[in-house]
Order: structure tokens, then sequence, then C-alpha cells
């Protein structure tokens, strides 16, 4: 099986990549971290997968990965879109997830802040919605931690509601964490090969980082089968 590679774009203030390299590499890609100084439309034909890691990009300053999400369409324009069309996958974790949106790669919606008004950080119950090539390995109930002040997904009426049901919502919260619409913890485009999420699966790909030692519900933590699920789905 041919090594797919993964391409992980750094803005200043992402603080996730190397998690998330890590855990790639340990599902069988070969990875490679950019500086967004460094992109450009050429740097998508060496890369099967495209990820936006979790962090802040730019400080947050503006809106929670708006400047990451200018700067990625000016360097990129119509190649990014080009790219998903030619077979090409894309993952955005948590801020990425935030860029993925603006970017209009995943269905319309926002992320906006937490109705608690605070940032959130602990474990959280998910259930999988929908089929997706990232979630083909998982159970249908498992849990991942969250670290996010602006993670409640909200659109326009009726949209959550549609999107929990023809499956473009292929993860769910298990309970109300945040106060997003229908619960939604993840999107998918129709490709299946665009996906974003709050939860981030890098904090969890071994035993060991489960807040419960005597955890021994998989060989790994369940976020190493998320990784292992999308480089299945490119053999």
């Amino acid at each position: 099986m041919p090594t797919p590679h993964a391409l992980l774009v750094k803005f200043p203030g992402t603080n996730c990549d190397n998690e998330t390299s890590r855990a790639l590499l340990e599902a069988g890609f070969s990875t490679e971290v950019l500086p967004v100084a460094l992109l450009e439309p050429g740097v998508l034909s060496r890369t099967q997968l495209l990820v936006f890691s979790g962090g802040f990009s730019y400080g947050d300053y503006v809106m929670s990965g708006r400047i990451a999400q200018l700067i990625t369409k000016h360097k990129l324009g119509d190649k990014l879109r080009s790219f998903i069309d030619a077979g090409g996958y894309a993952m955005g974790i948590c801020n990425g997830f935030q860029i993925l949106t603006q970017l209009d790669l995943l269905p319309r919606g926002s992320l906006v802040h937490n109705t608690t008004g605070r940032f959130i950080c602990k474990w959280a119950g998910l259930k999988r919605n929908a089929s997706s090539p990232y979630l083909s390995e998982l159970p249908d109930d498992f849990e991942l931690p969250i670290a996010h002040a602006e993670g409640r997904f909200v659109g326009e009426e009726g949209d959550a509601a549609a999107y929990v049901k023809d499956g473009t919502a292929a993860l769910l919260y298990s309970t109300d964490v945040n106060g997003s619409s229908e619960r939604i913890a993840g999107l998918q485009d129709k490709s299946g090969r665009v996906f974003g999420l709050m939860p981030h699966p890098e904090r969890f790909t071994l035993k060991r980082h489960h807040y419960d030692p005597d955890w021994n519900q998989a060989e790994r933590g369940w976020g190493h089968y998320m990784f292992t699920s999308v480089r299945k789905a490119m053999a």
C-alpha cells in the first residue's frame, strides 16, 4: 500500500500541529508541517491529505480562524477547491474546523462562542451519526477531549436538523456540551473527503492518554482510529 502524504499548514498561533503530525505518522502517513509563509498552490500536488490543526491561529484576534481563512484563500485561490474535486482530502480539527467552515468547504454554518461564554476543556461523549471515511474504524459511541471557546455550531433555521438527517453532520455530541445546534460536533461535505470536528483526536491516540488508567476498550486511543480510518479510505 503506498504511503499517503499529509500536509499540515502551520499558522502563527497553531499549537497542535506536532501532535497531529505524530498521530498521522503512527497511522501510516508521511507528514510535513508547512509554515503558511511557504504555502502556495504547487504544494497541493505532493499531498493527499491537507490538515488544518487545532490552536489559535493569529491569536483568534478577529474571530476564530478568520485571518487564517483569508490568507489561505489568498494563497491557494481556486486551487484548493480543485484539489478537493480531484479526490484530495481535507481535515480540520478545532480551529481547523473553523477555518474549513469559513473557506466554504463544508456545509454552511458558523462556530461561535459556547453558550456558557467560557472556554471548555474536558472529555466529551460522541456518537457516529453517518458513514464517513474518517469514522469507519470507530464504534458508534466513543469519546475524545474538547478544548474550545468558540465551538458551538449554529446555522440558518432548519439547516442543522437537515445535516443530522442527511448525514452531513457525521459526528454528534452524546450530550449538550456547548449549545451546538442538534449537538453537532463534526461535519463532512457531500464527498465525505472534507471533514471538520471540534474534538481533538490527536490528544487520544494511546491508552495512557485517557483519564482512566484502567481504560481498555481498544488497543489504542479512539483518536488513532480516526486517522487510520482516513488512511484506509485512501488505499
